[in-house]
């Protein structure tokens, strides 16, 4: 990373979002007290999970959405304080000119990739982009694409796949007059029609068609449905809510819930092969010791029910593990609530009898 780079990135961190939803994670930035995405990242719904360097993982509201520029604004929950705010560019972007594309690609947060403009303007369709050859990957898409001046000239919308660093951004133009626009009507939960491209009320869209020009907003049918799991995943979530979990803030992704306290961290995982896993890591294996760790593990595991000891390389976790035929609430409720009450418990305990060390969590978990 040149040292420009790193400025740049040092400069605009602060105001760089992950946005998370059942479906998956993307890309956002912070341009005044709205959070600019693509519309594919928030995936057609009204609320979505966002967090960043100063924001603890809160949800925020889809009060825009845009099917055709692939653009997104979601208003976080209070306002984000940044000390250098970012600012779309006011001159124009030319081949060449070197860019800064930075974001979460698979959750790797604050990626950053340079290139430079291979192609100010590339029409795709009726949409102009920027064409660029910093490398970007999913979990980009949103993002922003800056200037050395760190200014946003784009935003980071779609690759080519199988290609060699091919990526397009929406360029700053049509952000700012799609922003000055929405922050006009003074409304929030704004729909563009894809046909004939008004900003639509939700409130005056029935059944799903545009009032202006009868055209069905598909947008609009997955705002109002919202996310609703089913099958096992549903009865998963009111096992969780019942132990008066936040679940949509715990959601990761269909099947993978985390749970974060002071004192333990909780994942859960339903496989495609059926199983369910939920496990909390309790600390490292220490270098003495280990036989009378050991023991007291095994011993342990013969007065469980439900839960278990295990270990992962030098990681000892207690966990519950089931298939998901066998899965009811009754069950599922019971050895959960003893996971949560337990596993801190147990974590001290190994730390304190056995010297084991504190465990090591996944930096983006």
């Amino acid at each position: 990373m040149s040292l420009n780079t790193q400025k740049v990135l040092d400069h605009a961190m602060e105001n760089i979002i992950q946005v998370s939803t059942p479906y998956g994670t993307g890309s956002g930035f912070l341009i005044g007290e709205l959070i600019v995405t693509n519309s594919h990242v928030v995936g057609g719904l009204k609320e979505v999970i966002i967090s960043a360097k100063n924001l603890s993982r809160c949800i925020g509201s889809v009060v825009y959405d845009d099917v055709s520029y692939d653009l997104a604004f979601i208003r976080p929950p209070t306002k984000i304080t940044v000390n250098h705010p970012l600012k779309i560019c006011s001159s124009t972007v030319q081949d060449g000119d070197v860019v800064i594309a930075i974001g979460h690609p698979y959750g790797l947060n604050y990626s950053t990739t340079e290139g430079i403009v291979s192609k100010a303007s590339r029409l795709q369709g009726e949409i102009e982009y920027i064409q660029f050859d910093a490398a970007i990957n999913p979990g980009n898409s949103g993002g922003p694409l800056l200037n050395e001046k760190k200014e946003v000239v784009g935003v980071n919308t779609f690759i080519i796949q199988n290609s060699n660093n091919l990526g397009f951004a929406l360029p700053y133009y049509y952000l700012t007059e799609v922003m000055e626009k929405f922050i006009a009507l003074k409304h929030d939960a704004i729909i563009r029609c894809n046909s004939c491209k008004n900003m639509i009320e939700e409130a005056l869209i029935l059944n799903d068609y545009c009032p202006q020009c009868g055209v069905k907003l598909d947008v609009a049918k997955r705002r109002r449905e919202g996310y609703k799991p089913t099958g096992v995943v549903q009865l998963i979530e009111k096992i969780l809510g019942a132990l008066n979990l936040n679940v949509p803030l715990s959601r990761r992704s269909q099947r993978n819930w985390k749970f974060d306290s002071d004192t333990i961290k909780i994942d859960i995982n339903y496989y495609e092969n059926g199983v369910i896993i939920a496990d909390s890591a309790l600390g490292r294996i220490p270098q003495n010791n280990i036989q009378s760790l050991y023991d007291f593990l095994l011993s342990e595991n013969d007065k469980f029910e439900r839960l278990q000891f295990s270990i992962n390389e030098n990681t000892i976790y207690l966990s519950y593990v089931i298939v998901d035929s066998s899965l009811t609430y009754e069950l599922g409720l019971k050895a959960l609530e003893h996971l949560f009450r337990d596993a801190g418990q147990y974590s001290q305990k190994l730390m304190n009898t056995f010297g084991v060390l504190e465990p090591k969590y996944d930096e983006f978990d």
